[in-house]
């Protein structure tokens, strides 16, 4: 192994994951297979710690599988296109936004409830009513 190859444990620590989650992403295709040693042992490039530290960074965004699949893809230097790039985050953003607007609408609510317990010793809890409505 040269001087540059990774085994699975250091390129795992190179970019934060699991050495489970690098096993994963090999068997669905998001990273190349690695070449192997005359053990049998991965032999990592890095090349695959850069995959590796997109595809974190982007399920860190919450990009989905399928998603993070389309968008390697599209960074592969003779298909770039940035507007489907941009399409594509900006769908994302719009789902992120209305999941916002439906935890805020949520928080407001709790808040309510809870407060509408008082010191909690009423007979009828105001958070099992709540629970219970539609």
């Amino acid at each position: 192994m040269s001087r540059q190859n990774l085994t699975i444990g250091r390129l795992a620590l190179s970019a934060g994951v699991n050495l489970e989650t690098v096993r994963y992403y090999e068997r669905i295709g998001l990273m190349p297979a690695p070449a192997r040693t005359p053990g049998g042992h991965r032999c990592y490039e890095p090349e695959h710690a850069q995959r590796l530290r997109f595809i974190r960074r982007s399920r860190e965004l919450g990009f989905g599988i399928d998603a993070i699949r389309r968008l390697i893809a599209l960074s592969e230097p003779t298909v770039q296109s940035c507007s489907e790039v941009r399409d594509m985050a900006q769908d994302h953003l719009v789902s992120i936004e209305a999941k916002i607007a439906d935890l805020l609408r949520l928080q407001a609510l709790l808040r309510q409830t809870v407060a509408d317990c008082g010191d909690g010793r009423q007979i009828r809890c105001p958070v099992i009513e709540e629970l219970g409505s539609s």
